[in-house]
């Protein structure tokens, strides 16, 4: 039986490893549902680098295997191996087209990182109110007041000097406080704060991003998105949420003693469900706070 030429199994390998790679870019199930614009954005990037994985895997292992069985030591064969010098192609492929896929990979991740605002910090000009320092640190929990007249001392500039942001005005601004062991979010415009975050779906949210004591990371598994919060330096975060429901909100920086309980949620509402939750929570932001009443955060 004649032996088929060389270039048609290389073809044939080359065609099956594509189709497999392709199908396990596209069904991984490596990652829970997606709740955000930015969510596509990247599990497309992550598809494509998994589907390279792949494809270089199985060529690799393959390549092994083959080479272990096709040229065993036979029986009885007590003879040296081939010796064989360098080939100039072969070094030049092997160099040449990682190099191709880290720079197709690396452009990919910048034209991602632009999309999601990477390359526009201090979204809405870096001019966003939140709760003062001292503030925060008063409110370890959600917190009800019951007076009309906000206090100017306690509000003072944000100016993200990190995160994804953007140049046009958000519809909702949220400022976020990491501490220890709890996430604070306050509402500057309505005089809100509380010990979860909700906002309305397919409308564009800016966080700003702070820390009162030690280094927190922000995360949303469905949203795709993390951005840390550190003491000192102020960061920010811009998104859409595009699924009505509850997320978890999870702490992705060890913080302390207790940071694996520093968990809340992301509440996504209709328009008309966030609306309702704004007037049902609205405050006036009181200085001395000794009306207050402490509220324990759902997780």
């Amino acid at each position: 039986m004649k032996q088929l030429p060389a270039s048609i199994w290389t073809l044939t390998v080359g065609i099956v490893v594509t189709l497999i790679a392709f199908w396990a870019g596209g069904h991984n199930g490596l990652f829970p549902e997606q709740a955000s614009a930015q969510a596509p954005l990247v599990d497309n990037f992550f598809n494509l680098m998994f589907m390279i994985a792949v494809a270089l895997f199985l060529l690799v292992a393959g390549t092994i295997i083959f080479f272990m069985i096709q040229f065993r030591q036979r029986p009885g064969d007590e003879g040296d191996g081939v010796p064989l010098e360098g080939d100039f192609a072969l070094e030049a492929y092997w160099t040449l087209i990682p190099a191709v896929i880290v720079i197709v990979l690396g452009i990919y991740s910048v034209e991602v990182f632009t999309e999601m605002g990477g390359f526009a910090p201090g979204g809405g000009g870096g001019n966003h109110l939140f709760m003062s320092h001292h503030s925060h640190h008063k409110m370890k929990t959600q917190l009800v007041s019951d007076t009309d007249a906000p206090d100017a001392s306690m509000t003072e500039e944000f100016n993200a000097e990190y995160g994804f942001g953007g140049t046009d005005q958000a519809d909702v601004t949220v400022t976020v406080t990491g501490m220890q062991y709890a996430w604070i979010f306050n509402y500057p415009e309505q005089n809100v704060t509380a010990g979860e975050l909700h906002i309305p779906v397919d409308k564009t949210v800016q966080l700003n991003i702070k820390a009162a004591d030690v280094i927190h990371s922000f995360w949303v598994p469905q949203f795709r998105l993390k951005q840390d919060a550190i003491p000192g330096h102020n960061t920010e975060l811009r998104f859409t949420a595009t699924k009505v429901g509850d997320y978890p909100v999870v702490c992705a920086e060890l913080c302390g003693g207790y940071h694996g309980a520093m968990r809340t949620r992301v509440y996504v509402h209709t328009q008309t469900e966030y609306d309702q939750w704004l007037a049902e929570n609205q405050f006036a932001q009181n200085p001395d706070l000794s009306g207050a009443v402490a509220v324990h955060a759902e997780e």
